[in-house]
């Protein structure tokens, strides 16, 4: 598929969100700033998607475009950045280990032990196409994935999100554009991430409910965990009560394992754990995840639909 076809369309086209009743706790709205686009009902945020860097960050990536806070309908911040264990984790945030074409290689993820990491970071350029409904909101950015003054990739997101009075789903939609032919190196781990905080106890679900894998590898993809429609991670708080993030991993998406922690509260469903991936010069890579964030324990019918949904290509959303 031609790029530059593509991307003129990209706005246009539905993310996926089931059908639901509406959470009726107020306006919805999007508010886009030189520093981050807020979306908001009744002034409290349901997220937040950083444009630029903090200047009183502790997190070592440069880059910013990442989503923090990430809140439940109650109002609890599931998501963290720099946390002890790793302060170049951020939030919801995309970013490989290890992307190279003939314009240069670097780390976007924050480790550097494969490529290089000075100089390379995400540069937010536009957010456009901010709408929104009475129970959802919408907006896209325009990100460059920078060594030095080169562009090794051309990043559009477009971000949906549905309120619902039990949940918030929230539809992510990466498309990364290459000029020239770019490989993303073979890793346990890397790109489409939630970082939790760690703070409360994590029990893993998927379909099937609660599961206990080995913990995976960060250094053998072989390690990582089959793929599912979902994941979830329901976080015990202080009363006794529930609440936790799922992720969806859309079917369209290439060949995915998941590199999941619970002891640091990481979900990764990661493509390039089975093999390295390219994209052929010209063309786009496109991949779709929905995070659901909820109160109380994991809904699992309603994952099992939202999930069946994505895969029957159902669509609602600005």
């Amino acid at each position: 598929m031609n790029y530059f076809r593509f991307i003129q369309c990209v706005c246009l086209i539905p993310v996926l969100a089931v059908a639901a009743p509406p959470d009726d706790g107020g306006q919805v709205a999007v508010t886009a700033q030189k520093e981050a686009v807020e979306v908001s009902r009744a002034g409290v945020p349901a997220l937040r998607y950083l444009l630029e860097k903090p200047a009183d960050s502790a997190c070592t990536s440069p880059s910013a475009c990442y989503f923090h806070p990430l809140t439940t309908p109650s109002g609890l911040t599931v998501t963290d950045v720099a946390p002890d264990d790793h302060l170049h984790h951020r939030g919801v945030f995309l970013a490989w280990l290890e992307v190279r074409n003939d314009a240069g290689e670097g780390d976007f993820w924050g480790w550097g032990k494969h490529a290089a990491l000075e100089n390379r970071r995400l540069v937010h350029r536009s957010v456009e196409d901010v709408e929104s409904t009475s129970d959802r909101a919408a907006f896209s950015a325009v990100n460059s994935w920078r060594a030095g003054e080169l562009t090794l990739l051309e990043e559009t997101l477009r971000s949906v999100t549905v309120f619902r009075e039990d949940m918030r789903i929230h539809d992510m939609h990466y498309l990364f554009a290459a000029g020239t032919e770019t490989v993303l190196g073979q890793h346990a781990f890397s790109g489409f991430s939630v970082r939790l905080r760690k703070d409360f106890p994590i029990v893993i679900h998927d379909p099937s409910g609660k599961i206990d894998l080995p913990q995976p590898s960060h250094l053998k993809p072989e390690s990582n965990w089959p793929d599912r429609p979902w994941y979830a991670f329901e976080m015990t708080l202080p009363s006794g009560e529930k609440a936790g993030v799922a992720v969806l991993n859309h079917p369209d998406n290439p060949t995915t394992t998941w590199h999941n922690v619970a002891r640091i509260g990481l979900i990764n469903p990661c493509i390039v754990a089975p093999s390295a991936v390219t994209i052929p010069g010209g063309d786009a890579l496109s991949l779709r995840y929905r995070v659901v964030t909820f109160d109380g324990p994991v809904p699992t019918a309603t994952l099992d639909e939202l999930a069946g949904d994505m895969k029957s290509g159902a669509a609602s959303a600005p």
